[in-house]
């Protein structure tokens, strides 16, 4: 009497190469031929009682990849039709993006690194606070504020650079529209500080 472990190694050993086949065949993506064959044994393994013993067993898991394929293209009828929605939403709420010169700023942050750049993003554009920062990026609340740091150093000098080699004029920040000359807005507090 076998393990069900070994049974199951089996069913796979003997059996994976043409549900591989199969799925391959009927989907767009290779990768998601991969997920069907994994979906289709991991039914095997859960349902290991109910597969059919000898040849059975072969024609029991084609039927079993049949339905999770379909299922799969299924989701992927959502996945498009949803998506086809959100464009014509986007379409209808959203208006154009204006063709313009970009700014010294935006081409300062252009010239920093991947992780500036996103830090100084999600501080700016998300209005995200240091400790929301450090959950979207897995990182310490202390990792982030020193980055942040370091990331404003290295886009005011990006643009100090783009300042001495440009035509344009340098930057001017308007005190009265709540910066102070030469600082950065702090990010918004945390829970930990507005108490």
């Amino acid at each position: 009497m076998s393990t069900p472990e070994v049974r199951f190694a089996t069913l796979f050993d003997a059996t994976h190469v043409a549900l591989l086949g199969y799925a391959v065949r009927r989907v767009a993506d290779p990768a998601d031929a991969a997920d069907v064959v994994a979906e289709t044994f991991l039914v095997a393994w859960r349902r290991l009682e109910d597969v059919p013993p000898g040849d059975q067993a072969r024609p029991w898991l084609f039927g079993v990849a049949r339905r999770v394929l379909a299922n799969h293209h299924r989701g992927e009828r959502r996945r498009v039709a949803l998506a086809d929605r959100l464009r014509d939403s986007l379409h209808q709420s959203v208006p154009p993006p204006e063709v313009r010169e970009p700014s010294i700023v935006e081409r300062a942050v252009e010239r920093l690194g991947a992780d500036d750049r996103e830090l100084l993003r999600l501080l700016a554009w998300e209005e995200l606070a240091r400790d929301e920062i450090a959950l979207v990026m897995g990182l310490s609340r202390a990792t982030v504020r020193v980055r942040l740091h370091r990331a404003r150093v290295r886009l005011r000098e990006a643009i100090r650079e783009l300042e001495t080699h440009s035509d344009s004029p340098p930057v001017q920040r308007n005190p009265t529209a709540g910066h102070e000359p030469r600082r950065w807005a702090t990010a918004r507090p945390g829970p930990e500080e507005t108490s």
